[in-house]
Parts: structure tokens; C-alpha cells; sequence
């Protein structure tokens, strides 16, 4: 699977890079249609800690399906979306097979 990694107003290391890959590979083992996700990191500015925003699309036949979640840091927020997009797909996976 493809994955696009993009960060908004700074750079992402490369142990931030491969963290996310692995978290978004794990999704294809929900569901076998899996194209492509596009992730987004965003540094917002505000006076609380909690100004990481991780945005991931994943496009899957039919439609895609969308996560944004915000946390202290961009792992929290990867892991809080990744989650949210494995329930999605799991529930998109039932109504296919028509559970």
C-alpha cells in the first residue's frame, strides 16, 4: 500500500516516518481493498499541549474513509486515528459481506 506522508510547517524525521507506515500498514490486514492513505501532520498554535493533529485519509474501493484526531504528540494522535480508521474499516468489511 501507498502511503503519502505530509507535514505542514516542519519537517518529519525519519523515525516519525517509519512509525506511521507501520501503524498504517497494520490497517490492510482489516480490509483487503486498501489503495492508498494520505497522512497529514499539523502543528497548531495554541496554548495547550495538546497541538499535534494527525489527519489520515484511506482510500478503499467505493469511498474513502477519513480520521483526524488531535494529542500531545503526533504518535498519540497516529494511534488514536489509526483506530478510528480500523473500526471504520471493520464495519465497512461487515456491511460488504452483509452481516
Amino acid at each position: 500500500m501507498n502511503v503519502n506522508i505530509s507535514s505542514l510547517h516542519f519537517k518529519a524525521d525519519s523515525k516519525l516516518e517509519a512509525f506511521i507506515k507501520e501503524k498504517i500498514n497494520k490497517l490492510s490486514s482489516f480490509f483487503d481493498g486498501v489503495i492508498e492513505s494520505d497522512v497529514t501532520l499539523k502543528l497548531e498554535q495554541a496554548s495547550n499541549n495538546e497541538n499535534k493533529i494527525a489527519e489520515i485519509k484511506v482510500m478503499i474501493p467505493g469511498n474513502d474513509l477519513f480520521a483526524k484526531k488531535q494529542a500531545k504528540t503526533f504518535e498519540e494522535a497516529i494511534d488514536n486515528a489509526v483506530d478510528a480508521l480500523r473500526k471504520q474499516l471493520i464495519k465497512r468489511k461487515e456491511k460488504i459481506k452483509g452481516l
